[in-house]
């Protein structure tokens, strides 16, 4: 069978080989990534502190509406990896159509939520009165560009859950690059035309998620996933189900977290005339603070998809192994990388804006947050090996708990009620990690995960 002979088997040989072997392509994903979240920005920040802060409440908006497609893209991943593991590939090709097909009803429910709601989203948000008819405008693009973006998540959680990680870099690549290049043509011209304006970056997107997901879609037809092709696709309730189980846990963690983002611009936003700077660097922080989470979500991914294939193997003690061992690395090194940011915070956020107020709250920002780095990569890199055991529930749990108890009542506390302003939020969003890095590894350590994936 095709789809067998091409197979690639991360159940067995040298656990650091098939560490790195999934790693770096998703390290590449994430810097390219990385760079695409800092060009948005600049190109904002080259317009003006308006733009940047509504690029940054778009953004966490945005990434709310696709949850459905992130939390997809876990569940397929817990469930297709098991199924490479145990080389049951016609699960395998069964697991990834339905999740496809219930990715793309979703995206086409979202879509039209989106497009007829945008000012609603924008209120509810509560984003400040003078930017919020240029959040409209982005949402009402960004909604166009739902349907694309889900089949690129889910197409590339099939890819990534198989060991294809380097078709996820292909696709990725052109999505990325695309998107860096579309910006600035799109937002300021070139030649004959003369350019959008910021309505550009949210077209860039548009173009560019589409256009990686028009990749994929080529990629599964000259791959093994030929084989999804040759079948009458129907939908099966059983496996819906299944996904469904593991995908909620994921979702409601996602909406917790960027719900809880909302929170904090909304917290930011209750600042007075220090809202737009206090918005703002919590924007262009993010994007830098980016470079560190570029080696955690690149180990994350790769957890999740080794975790899987050996629990599918029956082999839960190198499952476990492989878990740490990928922890400890990310640890060192994102620790590493924090001391170089937090030494170079000034200069780098110099980069991102042209406002002096926005440069140095973003500087103290980044001086801060960069504390709380070794606790991000714990909970980040262990919980991407709980969701790949399919324990999505446990890691729900503790982001809802480290959010919604620990981060949101003391931002507010203390930049409300104590006065300390955006610098209270930073306070409070460095305590919440250390929490939720210390939680997810006891769940790690207690191996309820082992259990969870015997039921």
């Amino acid at each position: 069978m095709p789809f067998k002979e091409e197979a690639l088997n991360l159940t067995m040989g040298n656990l650091w080989t098939n560490i790195w072997q999934i790693s770096w392509p998703m390290l590449l994903v994430m810097l390219l990534n990385f760079f695409v979240g800092l060009t948005d920005i600049y190109v904002a920040g080259l317009i003006s502190p308006d733009v940047q802060a509504v690029v940054g409440f778009v953004g966490q908006i945005y990434f709310l509406i696709i949850l459905i497609a992130n939390a997809i893209s876990i569940g397929t991943v817990a469930l297709l990896s098991r199924a490479i593991g145990a080389r049951d590939y016609d699960q395998a090709l069964e697991i990834a159509r339905q999740s496809l097909a219930f990715s793309a009803l979703s995206a086409v429910a979202l879509t039209v939520f989106g497009l007829v709601f945008p000012r609603e989203i924008v209120l509810l948000a509560g984003f400040p009165a003078d930017i919020q008819e240029r959040g409209v405008h982005f949402l009402r693009i960004f909604a166009l560009a739902i349907g694309p973006n889900y089949l690129l998540i889910i197409s590339n959680a099939v890819f990534r859950a198989s060991g294809e990680v380097k078709k996820t870099l292909l696709s990725m690549s052109l999505a990325g690059i695309l998107n860096i290049i579309g910006n600035f043509i799109l937002v300021f011209g070139i030649f004959s035309f003369p350019g959008l304006g910021y309505i550009g970056i949210a077209l860039a997107t548009a173009f560019s998620v589409t256009a990686g997901m028009a990749v994929c879609l080529v990629l599964f037809r000259t791959s093994r996933w030929r084989l999804l092709y040759t079948k009458h696709w129907s939908f099966s309730p059983l496996l819906i189900r299944r996904i469904i189980n593991l995908s909620w846990p994921a979702a409601l963690l996602q909406i917790a977290w960027n719900a809880g983002s909302l929170i904090l611009y909304n917290i930011l936003g209750r600042l007075g005339e220090a809202s737009i700077t206090g918005i703002a660097s919590l924007t262009n922080g993010l994007r830098i603070e980016a470079v560190i989470y570029l080696p955690a979500f690149a180990l994350h991914m790769a957890a999740s998809v080794l975790v899987g294939q050996n629990l599918g193997a029956g082999n839960p003690e190198r499952a476990e192994k492989i878990g740490w061992k990928i922890a400890f690395s990310g640890i060192i090194l994102i620790s590493m990388m924090a001391v170089v940011i937090f030494a170079c915070a000034g200069s780098l956020a110099s980069v991102v804006s042209q406002s002096p107020g926005v440069m140095e709250e973003t500087t103290r920002y980044l001086r801060i947050m960069m504390v709380s780095e070794p606790f991000m990569a714990l909970s980040t890199i262990l919980g991407g090996s709980l969701q790949g055991a399919g324990d999505t529930r446990g890691t729900m749990w503790i982001v809802v708990v480290a959010m919604w108890l620990v981060r949101i009542p003391l931002a507010f506390f203390l930049a409300l009620g104590a006065g300390y302003g955006a610098p209270g939020v930073w306070v409070a969003m460095i305590t919440s990690m250390f929490f939720q890095g210390m939680l997810v590894a006891w769940r790690f350590h207690r191996g309820s995960w082992k259990k969870v994936h015997r039921e």
